[in-house]
């Protein structure tokens, strides 16, 4: 589900769940373990990938439709303790996307410090719209905090994926790599931002992302909305439409 490596003080978290590493609870919260393992001190940084060719397709939209409301009930906190987990770790976490990071794999992408993508194929945005689902509070400041209004409205509105120039400049990403070079190169920005004194990134870090927090907090009603509209029938029955038009057609 998930493998990890240590090199010289550098943790690689590699996500290995399915085919696409499509999040669910049980994904979650082992992300959320491998986080709260990561704040050892003999861990100085940690870079974060994929396995194959996506980065992470987002939420297991089959398991949310197979297993209904109850499950989505259990299954949107998981997914906030998740994208906190990686927001909040209090040392530096770099983005190795080495492929598709699609809706909550953007989003978990766009949690990290620095983000690199291969360059390829790949394809990375926040379709959730096209899917018939509204963004909780969490995700969505997240990527407010990196992506311009415009940019960032367009890709909301549309539920388009784009490709890696168009993402560095929309600053979905924040630099990309050729193809076999990734994990080194992920490595290089991880033991430079580990040099920088853990107090010190660990404040910054805590500066960054507060404000994030308190926008979600002051979201907490209107999120409650959401959640509540992640749980309705309409809402399953555009996820089955997106599914059948996309992913089984």
């Amino acid at each position: 589900m998930i493998e990890r490596k240590d090199v010289d003080g550098i943790r690689t978290v590699r996500l290995a769940h399915g085919k696409v590493s499509a999040i669910d609870i049980e994904l979650g919260e082992a992300f959320v373990k491998e986080m709260e393992d990561a704040k050892d001190p003999s861990v100085k940084a940690v870079i974060l990938t994929g396995s194959g060719s996506s980065f992470s397709a987002g939420v297991d939209l089959f398991r949310v439709l197979k297993d209904g409301p109850e499950y989505g009930r259990r299954f949107l906190p998981v997914l906030d303790r998740l994208l906190l987990a990686a927001l909040t770790l209090p040392k530096p976490l770099v983005a190795a996307i080495n492929g598709h990071a699609i809706a909550g794999g953007c989003i978990l992408a766009a949690a990290c410090d620095h983000r690199i993508m291969t360059e390829g194929n790949g394809r990375i945005g926040i379709p959730e719209l096209a899917v018939g689902v509204p963004f909780p509070a969490l995700p969505l400041q997240i990527m407010s905090a990196r992506v311009a209004d415009g940019p960032l409205r367009d890709l909301v509105f549309t539920g388009r994926t784009v490709l890696i120039d168009e993402a560095k400049t929309m600053g979905l990403i924040d630099e990309k790599c050729p193809s076999g070079m990734l994990m080194d190169r992920a490595m290089e920005v991880a033991q430079r931002m580990a040099a920088i004194p853990p107090g010190a990134l660990a404040l910054t870090k805590e500066s960054f992302y507060t404000p994030i927090l308190e926008r979600t907090k002051q979201l907490s009603s209107m999120n409650a909305r959401v959640v509540d509209a992640w749980l309705q029938q309409p809402t399953y029955e555009t996820i089955r439409t997106y599914l059948d038009q996309t992913i089984r057609k």
